[in-house]
């Protein structure tokens, strides 16, 4: 099997509009489909990521503090799979939650380093 990486753009929305229920209701539901992944031999690992960022530009010359991306553009989590093929891997992010709250998913194939 190959290995893909997830990267989840936006929800960011998901922490403010929520109330505790709802979000306790999304985060089971990501457990539950973390679960299963795990349960295929499917799930390598992934995280939530934090707003707050260090962003290199200029060949390193310049830090500044935030992420470049905006809004739905930010990336709030990743994720790495196994999968045989980068469609099975698109075709798995369809059950992902936070799709629920209108991310977007990004599926890249990790290129072996041999």
């Amino acid at each position: 099997m190959k290995e893909f990486l997830y990267i989840i753009r936006g929800g960011q929305e998901v922490y403010e509009k929520n109330s505790p229920e709802q979000m306790q209701k999304h985060m089971e539901h990501w457990q539950q489909w973390m679960g299963g992944l795990a349960e295929q031999g499917k799930l390598v690992g992934g995280q939530p990521l934090m707003n707050e960022a260090k962003t290199l530009i200029d060949g390193g010359a310049k830090v500044i503090d935030r992420p470049l991306a905006e809004g739905k553009e930010l990336i709030g989590g990743y994720l790495l799979i196994k999968a045989n093929s980068i469609d099975e891997a698109a075709k798995i992010a369809k059950d992902c939650p936070s799709l629920e709250y209108n991310c977007s998913i990004e599926v890249r194939e990790i290129s072996p380093m041999e």
